[in-house]
Formats: structure tokens, C-alpha cells, sequence
């Protein structure tokens, strides 16, 4: 009798172990099931997005970054979020996108005026001076070239014809993305003013997001940190950068110096670096005295113009920024030429953006512990 009980409780047990073997492998193919629907959903939509993924970013860095001067417009227009947004758009545009707009164009316009002075061989370089052949290692063989290039330009050329073929094709896409750059500036602006309008259930949204991927309080401080973070990177250090390489720009092209677009990059992407701008505006006021196409007056005038240019970060950054930037300024930089690498100008300050954001939050979760704790004396917020 014992042997028969013995038995069927192992018969039973085989039994319970099937049925628990069974709904365990529907349950998991219930779930592998759900999150490979889950995960074709989101490739889908991530595809469809892609295109527009930079051009959204950035507008979602620009609302979040006027937000505050968002309100206090729609303070002024009884709370109207919508009039404000517009007039935010109109100004944005007018002030930055079109002077922009003018810069970059006229880098096209110097590059396209190159291209056709050395195909018609009627570009004329002047003869190096004596100087150069003294500096150390490269003196001599940048003299040599130089010398050629200016007495026999047209065989110099046919004797790099494949290099500069390369380097032509090149250019010509850096141009074609700055085109799509700026066309994704002014949509850029424009979704801003959308989203600006809808600012207050947009920052709910935002920390609903946050609070369900994480906790209410960590949820909370990540929200703080991103913007915190977004602000400080865009206003003290791309939007000063933009302001003064922009500044720089229309004094240039005021004064007539060639060139002007090519100028205008090198001036925004040293002063994103924190290298003082005065290193282009200072070739520029050489190019501008070396030309002599204006009267003394003039150029002294355009001189200072231009030094005060090199150096308006110095009273931009108290006014922009209101704190210190936590991000490095190394981290910064390879945000911007990593973004302007893979995307073009636009990818240049959502770079610079995404990247700070990435280290700051990386950095507060390291200074948390693996207890969640803060570190003594580290600020994760």
C-alpha cells in the first residue's frame, strides 16, 4: 500500500512539474513574443524618425533653453502662449537664422569662387616671403610649394590632381550638409515655438517620463539635471560662441574681408573650445590692412569693431551664464566636432548638448554609490 502511495505521489508530482514546465514556456513565449512586437514598434518608429532626429533635438534644446524668456513675452501678452511663441519664432529668425543664413552662403559663394579661379587659371597667389623658409622642419617645403604655387599654379595643380579631386568632392558635401543644416535651423525654431507653447504639459510629460523609468525622487532629479544641464551648455557656451563668431561675421562682411563664411566657422568652433576669438578676427584685420580697399578712418573703426568682437565673451558669459558649466569644456568641444563630423552644423550643437548631458548624468550616478546614496560633499542634482 505504501509502495502504490509512493507512487502516485511521484505520478503527481511528474504531472505538476509538466503543467508548471508548460505555463512556463507559454509565459515566456508570451513574453518574448510582446517585446519583439515592442521592439519592431520602436525600429519602426525610430526609422521614420531618424531623418528628422537632429532638427527635433535641437528644437527640443532651443524650448527648453528660451523657455524662461518664453514666459516672461507671454506674461507681457496676457498669457498668451501661443502669441508668444510666434513673436519667439519671428525673432529667432530674424536675429539668428537669416544673419546665419548669410554667413554660410557666403562660404558657399568663397568656395565656388575658388573652384572656378583655378579652373579659368586666373587665380593669382603672391610669392612667399623669405620668412617662412626659416621656420623650423616644415619652413622649406611650404616655401617650395608656396613659391610653385605662385609661379606655376596651373602644373602644381596637375601634379595633384587626384589629391584635390578628393578634397573637392569633400567640400562640396560639407557644403550640402551645412545646405540641409540650415534648412533644419529654421524647422528647428519652429517646432521650438510649438513646443514652447505647449511648455507646461510638455515638462509634466517630461518628469512622467522620468519618474516611471526611475522613482519619483530620482525621476525628479534627472528632469532638473537635463535642464539644468541643456541650459547651461546652450546659453554659456554654444549661444556665447554663436553670438561672437555671428558678431564677428557681420563686421567682417561689413568691412568687405573675403571669406567671410569660412571666418565665421572657424571663429564658432573656437569659441565653443574656449579659445579666444581673437585668433580669426586678428588675420582678418591683417587681410583687411594688407587690402587696402578703405580709407584709414575706416579700417580703425573696423579694427576695433572687430577686437571687441575677439573678446565680447568676456562680458556675453556673466550675462548668459548663470552658473558654471559642470561638463568639461574637452567634453564640450567633442560634442561639437563629433556632432559637426557626423551631422553637419546642426549636429555640431546637438553634440555638444547630448554629450555634456551623457557625462553629467553618468557622473551623478558614479557619485551616487551602488548604495543610491550621494557621495559626502558630490552634488547629484
Amino acid at each position: 500500500m505504501v509502495t502504490i502511495n509512493w507512487n502516485n505521489a511521484i505520478m503527481e508530482n511528474n504531472e505538476l512539474s509538466t503543467v508548471i514546465e508548460k505555463r512556463l514556456v507559454a509565459r515566456f513565449l508570451d513574453m518574448f513574443i510582446k517585446l519583439g512586437l515592442i521592439l519592431a514598434l520602436g525600429s519602426f518608429c525610430f526609422t521614420v524618425m531618424s531623418p528628422f532626429m537632429n532638427m527635433l533635438l535641437w528644437a527640443l534644446i532651443l524650448a527648453v533653453t528660451l523657455y524662461p524668456l518664453h514666459q516672461r513675452f507671454a506674461a507681457r501678452m496676457g498669457n498668451k502662449q501661443g502669441r508668444a511663441s510666434t513673436v519667439m519664432v519671428l525673432l529667432g529668425v530674424l536675429l539668428i537664422v537669416a544673419p546665419t543664413v548669410a554667413m554660410l552662403s557666403s562660404l558657399g559663394d568663397s568656395v565656388s569662387s575658388l573652384v572656378d579661379n583655378v579652373g579659368s587659371d586666373s587665380l593669382v597667389i603672391s610669392p612667399p616671403s623669405e620668412k617662412i623658409a626659416s621656420i623650423p622642419l616644415v619652413g622649406e617645403k611650404v616655401h617650395a610649394l608656396w613659391l610653385k604655387a605662385s609661379t606655376d599654379l596651373p602644373s602644381l595643380i596637375s601634379s595633384y590632381r587626384p589629391q584635390l579631386g578628393d578634397i573637392a568632392k569633400q567640400v562640396v558635401g560639407v557644403l550640402a550638409s551645412m545646405g540641409g543644416g540650415l534648412i533644419g535651423f529654421v524647422f528647428s525654431f519652429i517646432v521650438a515655438g510649438i513646443m514652447m507653447a505647449w511648455g507646461a504639459p510638455g515638462a509634466r510629460s517630461a518628469e512622467s517620463i522620468a519618474i516611471r523609468i526611475t522613482d519619483t525622487q530620482r525621476g525628479l532629479a534627472l528632469t532638473k539635471l537635463c535642464t539644468s544641464t541643456i541650459r547651461a551648455v546652450a546659453m554659456g557656451v554654444i549661444g556665447v560662441a554663436f553670438i561672437q563668431a555671428l558678431l564677428a561675421g557681420i563686421v567682417m562682411a561689413i568691412a568687405g574681408i573675403p571669406a567671410v563664411g569660412i571666418f565665421f566657422v572657424l571663429a564658432l568652433i573656437l569659441g565653443i573650445a574656449q579659445v579666444p576669438v581673437i585668433l580669426v578676427t586678428a588675420p582678418a584685420i591683417a587681410i583687411m590692412w594688407m587690402s587696402g580697399d578703405h580709407g584709414t578712418v575706416l579700417n580703425i573703426v573696423y579694427t576695433v569693431l572687430l577686437l571687441v568682437a575677439g573678446m565680447a565673451d568676456n562680458v556675453l558669459k556673466p550675462l548668459l551664464l548663470g552658473r558654471g558649466v559642470d561638463a568639461p569644456m574637452p567634453v564640450v568641444l567633442l560634442g561639437a566636432l563629433g556632432g559637426m563630423a557626423a551631422n553637419g552644423i546642426l549636429g555640431m550643437f546637438v553634440g555638444a548638448t547630448l554629450l555634456s548631458i551623457g557625462y553629467r548624468i553618468f557622473m551623478a550616478w558614479v557619485n551616487q554609490g551602488p548604495d543610491g546614496v550621494a557621495a559626502s560633499g558630490k552634488d547629484v542634482q
